[in-house]
């Protein structure tokens, strides 16, 4: 009886997948690539009749991993099994793949019944990604025109999402190919179609399109006037969020509103993804800040550089924050000169520029607070510049901003600071307004010491009372002690000793 249960226990253990000491464990397969679009299909359909998008946004969700397994062989078995074969869209769509994949494919059953535009769109979209990575740009775009043209007629909100990537795709590929100027007219008519229809996935992936388009031909006039002339729907995911305040900083950069364009860029770090999962987007984003940063006057925080995401990529920075903490003009346009070409690509190597006032006026005020009297000469000589007429300009220019404290004389060449006065000369308190502000502050702080003061005194013999009371505790303490030897009084003092007993 025990034998036979314990052998149907292993049976059933068999069965349910558990193995023995002697037996390796087997990882279930994953779903094969035809299995995942069925799945999908079914998704979109049943979005379609629910009015739910959270289902087609889980379809979309899984395009980064299914996009690595497209071949013609998925994509010819995935008609098949959704478009029966009198369909013109299978026959369109078939037409886009190679022949080597006719007849190669696994049997599956056809579909009689008639499909979706959703589920033709998402099919569209399938092809697109298989046609832009095997480098059939041509293919590709022309199916995305074709698809787009199909969505300006058709006005469904169930479509919204699966509309944005088409978009998305159709743009990237004429970005590829090198025309990207030619596709903005289309995505401008998409943007109104897309704010007519209170479309907010296609708006929000247009605008950020726009943008990148007009900033990739540094047509920032255009770029902001689109950012005035429309608002960035509000219900928009994370991801396009963070990148229309990224280019919202990048704008703002240009126009020299560098703290407008320092706080849309924080905004754009924060709302942006994990960096492991968006690595391109996050370096992006901090070489940008880092140079918005280095422009306002302040000095990035040297932690940031050793990010395990940031470390390589930002190296060319570091020594352009290294110069400009210096000071060294030297050093900033070595820095300069050697990575020129990656400054270009990242199109940070004009907002670079501007850093080189920085550096002089970091190297002035290193200047100014280690010498009470230089020369023009020995300046033009410390910070490399081109002549003592710089010098005296650039010194000039950092005494009127504020930054130093100093004044040039012309006549000898010099640049005094406040440090080093000639004889007779008069401190900034001489005159009589400043002397007359700086004494009103100074009863001031003096009248506010002197209330504090008062109101902090305690009243007059209030310790006395403190003394009586604590002599009255200590006299019946006496008296109690005296009463419990005399047993009087128990330990606790609540009745008769045990002497009365």
């Amino acid at each position: 009886m025990d034998h036979s249960t314990s052998s149907s226990r292993r049976a059933s253990g068999d069965d349910l997948g558990v193995q023995g000491p002697d037996k390796t464990i087997v990882a279930p397969l994953p779903p094969s690539a035809l299995t995942d679009i069925k799945n999908n299909v079914q998704l979109i359909e049943r979005a379609v009749s629910t009015l739910e998008p959270r289902f087609t946004h889980r379809v979309l969700r899984s395009l980064t991993t299914l996009r690595k397994r497209l071949d013609a062989t998925v994509l010819k078995d995935a008609l098949e099994a959704a478009y029966p074969k009198d369909s013109p869209t299978r026959a369109a769509l078939a037409a886009y793949l190679p022949t080597a994949a006719e007849g190669v494919g696994m049997d599956v059953d056809a579909s009689s019944g008639l499909t979706s535009p959703e589920v033709d769109t998402y099919f569209c979209l399938l092809f697109i990604l298989y046609l832009i990575d095997n480098k059939s740009l041509g293919n590709a775009i022309e199916i995305a025109h074709q698809t787009a043209e199909k969505i300006h007629t058709w006005n469904r909100r169930t479509l919204d999402s699966l509309a944005s990537k088409i978009y998305f795709y159709l743009s990237r590929a004429h970005e590829i190919q090198g025309d990207a100027s030619g596709i903005r007219p289309l995505l401008l008519a998409a943007q109104r179609t897309a704010s007519l229809r209170q479309d907010d996935d296609s708006q929000a992936v247009l605008i950020n399109l726009l943008l990148s388009n007009y900033l990739s031909y540094s047509l920032y006039s255009q770029a902001d006037k689109l950012v005035s002339k429309t608002t960035f729907p509000t219900s928009a995911g994370n991801p396009q969020l963070a990148r229309y305040l990224y280019y919202l900083g990048r704008i703002r950069a240009v126009q020299l509103s560098y703290t407008d364009a320092h706080t849309h860029l924080q905004q754009a770090i924060r709302r942006a993804p994990n960096a492991k999962l968006a690595p391109g987007f996050f370096q992006t984003v901090h070489k940008l800040f880092i140079v918005v940063e280095l422009l306002m006057g302040d000095i990035p925080d040297r932690g940031l550089f050793r990010h395990p995401v940031l470390r390589k990529a930002l190296v060319p920075y570091l020594r352009i924050v290294q110069a400009v903490r210096t000071g060294d003009l030297s050093q900033f346009q070595s820095a300069l000169s050697s990575h020129v070409v990656q400054f270009t690509q990242d199109q940070t190597y004009k907002l670079i520029l501007r850093l080189r006032h920085n550096v002089i006026k970091t190297g002035v005020r290193s200047l100014s607070l280690a010498y009470s009297l230089i020369s023009l000469r020995d300046i033009c000589v410390k910070l490399h510049l081109d002549s003592e007429e710089d010098a005296e300009y650039i010194v000039g220019k950092a005494v009127r901003d504020g930054v130093i404290e100093a004044r040039v004389d012309h006549a000898n060449g010099w640049m005094l600071s406040h440090v080093h006065r000639p004889e007779g000369a008069e401190g900034i308190y001489a005159t009589s307004e400043p002397r007359e502000v700086f004494t009103k502050r100074i009863g001031f702080c003096l009248d506010l010491h002197n209330e504090s003061v008062k109101a902090m005194r305690y009243p007059l013999n209030a310790h006395r009372k403190e003394l009586a009371n604590a002599e009255a505790a200590r006299e019946r303490e006496k008296e109690l002690a005296k009463e419990i030897v005399d047993g009087d009084l128990d330990d606790d003092g609540d009745g008769p000793g045990m002497s009365d007993f």
